[in-house]
């Protein structure tokens, strides 16, 4: 960790100035397997008063994988004072205020049962399920308001892309 990254988790410094940056160990690719896997961290800065994924809201970071990929998410929640899920949703207006049935895939949501109260501090869950249909969607977190709130992240499924990515932007 730098000094800097650990100053932006301890001080108000400018937003600019503590951007959350991509790490390379969040995907990994099997292209053999054609999966995608991604460590989908809830809360992992105090960025939005945790309500994050990846050091990340607000759409500001994009996973895109090409169609008919299965995709994994390994979330863990390492937010101490919130619970968080995640649910891939259709990229809607005006946002979900909570959990959408179905999600935008099957089986594309942390723990079915606790989709509204989310996993605690240190809780994981792993999702599977395959992009079968091209088009912008949302990972977001379904506990009411978390998503309102900017803790939502894109999820593209491209028929053009060879191999799946991870990009960070700033709108």
């Amino acid at each position: 960790m730098t000094k800097l990254s650990s100053l932006c988790g301890v001080l108000l410094l400018a937003p600019s100035i503590c951007a959350a940056q991509i790490d390379g160990n969040w995907l990994t690719v099997d292209t053999t397997a054609k999966t995608a896997t991604l460590q989908l961290t809830a809360g992992l800065t105090q960025l939005n008063g945790g309500l994050n994924f990846n050091g990340f809201n607000d759409g500001k970071l994009t996973l895109t994988v090409p169609t008919n990929w299965t995709v994994v998410l390994r979330f863990a929640n390492h937010d101490a004072n919130l619970p968080h899920s995640a649910e891939v949703v259709d990229t809607a207006k005006p946002m979900p205020a909570g959990p959408v049935e179905p999600p935008a895939f099957p089986h594309a949501m942390t723990v079915q049962a606790r989709l509204l109260q989310g996993l605690g501090s240190g809780e994981t869950d792993s999702v599977r399920f395959v992009a079968n249909k091209a088009g912008s969607y949302m990972i977001f977190c379904a506990v009411p308001g978390h998503g309102l709130a900017g803790m939502w992240i894109r999820l593209k499924i491209s028929p053009t892309e060879k191999r799946p990515t991870l990009t960070s932007s700033s709108t």
